[in-house]
């Protein structure tokens, strides 16, 4: 997991010297890797600007390759059913990249998400190389969990903190 966060910091640096949000009525989809313990999978999502810079949003995540885990007993099994492998949530994001004012390709946006497995929060960044192609990096946080107590190896997937990776079409 260190690893990805380092990743992340890379390319959320280096790409600091460009904003990609122009407003009302911008859409931005996005299509990437989903990157957590235990688990790899497919993200995709879907922003649309409601004011300056503000945006609402829908993402959802499939894992594909989901690695055996311990139950509470200790036994390595494989235990992760559809519902353990999807998730689906509503986003709100802040979209400061005219705020900071650095570049038109470059555009940072915080926010906040509810889905089916949690509340949280999420930090990403993305940057243009043309008017509708370019790159993205995102860490998302729970902050609150539906399950209380101690969870299982399948209720963690998609309920942890979680990288996201891939690329950015202006629509």
């Amino acid at each position: 997991m260190k690893g990805y966060i380092v990743v992340f910091m890379v390319l959320f640096m280096a790409s600091l010297h460009a904003q990609a949000y122009h407003g009302k009525g911008d859409v931005k989809f996005q299509i990437g890797a989903n990157l957590q313990q235990e688990a790899t999978g497919i993200m995709a999502s879907l922003d649309y600007g409601i004011g300056e810079n503000i945006s609402v949003g829908v993402a959802s995540v499939y894992l594909l390759g989901v690695e055996k885990v311990k139950n509470l007993q200790g036994e390595e099994i494989v235990v992760a059913e559809f519902g353990d492998r999807f998730d689906v949530q509503a986003r709100l994001n802040a979209n400061l990249g005219s705020v900071f004012n650095i570049d038109e390709n470059f555009d940072v946006y915080p926010g906040l998400h509810l889905g089916i497995k949690n509340f949280g929060g999420h930090v990403g960044a993305r940057y243009f190389f043309s008017t509708g192609f370019g790159l993205f990096s995102e860490v998302n946080i729970p902050f609150a969990r539906y399950e209380t107590g101690a969870l299982t190896a399948s209720e963690e997937l998609n309920n942890q903190v979680t990288v996201n990776v891939g690329v950015s079409f202006n629509l």
